[in-house]
């Protein structure tokens, strides 16, 4: 056992980290706790992505629950909801293995009603869990850049707070759940920015402009923004390499505006545009490039218009 449960400092020195879920963020994430002198063990269910990471100085684990045996903090960062609930909740999951005063922090984009369901489950063993949720992309990843939104006990983040500094600005924002209801929010102002940088460079090439004047001459006055800074360039040079996955975001609007659908206490908020978004994001998964960036929803865009 690992000597920093909570409320004892977190320490390079004696802090040993958990990390579950080393795709394109989770292992950029990773790689920065390794390089700030953390003692990193992660778990793959495909053992080949842990290379990397082990070349390192990662310790690789056999299962989630004996990770969490040896471990003060541990992160998951995977797919979807049920990946989530297996990870975490089932049998031989983290909550198994966990320690007391120990915590477990889940950085995917998952359901709020899920995060409070984990909160509940790890309070009932004396452990702790934050639902932290990030945005940023790959880009934020590598570089640190992450925002961060935590939901949970505020001294449990606090307390957490040396991890989150390696990754990025994190801000504190409610009770468990909290931080998936902020990144779906998040999610859908990112994909109204999407839509319209994407019309704009479509519209932009019909009516004749040069496409990388046309960013520079906007990105100084109202449209300018940050998902135009992340992958307006990307667009243009139709890169479209994921840095968050475009199937991710039919998931994460899916979660605002089928809410009733997922029985959420009844928290009904009507979102056209999230909605229409949705829709967008779900033709490029139709088209087959569900696992193109979601700078991709430009190809959408260009579809309609014949192209």
């Amino acid at each position: 056992m690992a000597g920093t449960p909570y409320p004892n400092p977190i320490t390079p020195a004696h802090t040993h980290v958990g990390w579950i879920g080393i795709g394109v963020m989770g292992a950029a994430m990773a790689s920065r706790l390794l390089s700030a002198g953390y003692s990193l063990t992660v778990y793959a269910r495909n053992t080949s992505k842990s290379h990397s990471l082990q070349s390192q100085g990662a310790q690789l684990s056999n299962s989630p629950l004996e990770l969490a045996q040896s471990c003060d903090v541990v992160f998951t960062m995977v797919g979807h909801p049920p990946d989530v609930r297996q990870i975490v909740l089932e049998k031989d999951g983290v909550l198994s293995g966990l320690n007391p005063n120990c915590a477990t922090v889940d950085m995917t984009s998952s359901h709020p009603a899920l995060a409070r369901e984990i909160f509940a489950a790890a309070r009932g063993k004396n452990c702790w869990a934050v639902d932290a949720p990030v945005s940023g992309g790959d880009v934020g990843a590598r570089e640190g850049k992450l925002a961060i939104f935590a939901g949970g006990d505020r001294g449990i983040v606090e307390w957490l707070s040396p991890l989150f500094e390696i990754m990025g600005k994190v801000t504190y924002v409610g009770g468990a759940g909290c931080g998936q209801s902020c990144k779906i929010a998040n999610q859908i102002v990112v994909g109204a920015n999407l839509i319209g940088l994407s019309e704009g460079l479509v519209f932009a090439k019909r009516a004749g402009l040069d496409k990388r004047q046309f960013l520079e001459a906007v990105r100084g006055g109202a449209a300018g923004s940050m998902a135009m800074e992340l992958f307006g360039e990307r667009m243009i040079d139709r890169d479209f390499r994921p840095g968050g996955f475009a199937e991710y975001m039919v998931k994460d609007l899916g979660m605002g505006v089928d809410v009733v659908e997922e029985g959420d206490d009844g928290r009904v908020v009507v979102l056209p545009g999230a909605a229409l978004c949705k829709q967008l994001f779900s033709g490029m998964v139709a088209n087959g490039d569900g696992k193109f960036g979601t700078q991709g929803l430009m190809t959408v865009i260009e579809r309609i218009n014949g192209k």
